[in-house]
């Protein structure tokens, strides 16, 4: 048995917490817009300080246990550089793409192209994880997409800015997902430390980048409030629990869970941002939620 295999989740408390964490990650998907349109906030330095500050109550979490302090110095220099990688390509990259992207253009187009991930996850999973697809999962997957396709069909504002950001978002997103799939299966260093390590990297890249194409940010008590909450609870914790639930869960169910968001963000945005989802919204949801059912079954554990 690995170091810390015993802390694995069950695969049911996986998908349970996985669903709890993408419910958080939607509503950061409200507040972003918020910051961004009723603050005027820039959207690199949007990212950089809620990482930043994420990665700050992370690090002093860590520093605070002795057990994780401990095992921060069993990390090997392959193991850093794996969390480098996974960093850089999660956190500087993909995060600072989808708040670009959402800058740009509508957040269900940004979320549309997102949502093409499960099948990029299982086209390239089985030669990097060697986690191999069922047809089930393969059609559920499909479904996903589709659903996706339709519920987002119509006049979607795309803008060549936004578009490249989501598209570079895509990619980051399907590579993280193996990355930190890869990672957190191994089970030799505690979710929190990867977090921590992992998103300190990409915060500190993001302040970089994003003071340098920015500059300093003006930042209301009102923007202090939604990006205080979205770094304690929607990042440092949910991010936390995400690496969790991947100790048990295949990067393809994995992806599936965290396309449910396209339903919650479509909630979400009916209630708060008053965009009504229509008839053909209503069939696309249908599709996504049989498409991430089909890919919880049959799973293989390994």
């Amino acid at each position: 048995m690995t170091v810390l295999e015993e802390n694995r989740p069950s695969h049911l408390s996986a998908i349970a917490i996985a669903l709890l964490v993408t419910f958080l990650w939607s509503t950061s998907w409200v507040l972003i817009r918020w910051g961004l349109d009723s603050e005027s906030l820039e959207p690199l330095t949007f990212a950089a300080i809620r990482y930043g500050l994420a990665a700050v109550v992370l690090t002093g979490w860590v520093l605070s246990r002795r057990s994780l302090r401990e095992s921060v110095g069993r990390i090997d220099r392959r193991m850093m550089r794996n969390l480098l990688v996974l960093g850089i390509v999660f956190y500087s990259v993909n995060q600072g793409a989808q708040f670009v992207a959402i800058d740009n253009q509508p957040a269900a187009t940004t979320s549309l192209i997102l949502s093409l991930t499960p099948l990029m996850v299982a086209g390239f999973g089985a030669a990097t994880l060697g986690e191999r697809s069922s047809s089930r999962q393969w059609v559920g997957t499909a479904l996903v997409a589709l659903g996706a396709w339709s519920y987002f069909a119509g006049d979607l504002g795309v803008t060549t800015a936004g578009m490249v950001a989501a598209l570079v978002g895509l990619a980051a997103n399907a590579a993280s997902g193996l990355l930190g799939r890869h990672v957190n299966r191994l089970a030799v260093v505690p979710p929190v430390v990867v977090t921590a390590i992992s998103m300190g990297i990409g915060a500190a890249l993001l302040i970089i980048v994003g003071g340098a194409a920015e500059g300093v940010p003006t930042v209301s008590g009102r923007a202090w409030l939604i990006i205080t909450w979205l770094a304690v609870v929607n990042t440092a914790l949910a991010f936390s629990l995400w690496n969790l639930s991947l100790r048990r869960l295949s990067a393809v169910e994995s992806a599936g869970i965290n396309n449910t968001m396209l339903i919650q963000i479509a909630a979400l945005a009916w209630i708060f941002l008053s965009e009504s989802p229509g008839a053909t919204g209503l069939v696309g949801i249908v599709l996504v939620s049989v498409g991430v059912f089909l890919t919880q079954l049959g799973i293989k554990q390994r």
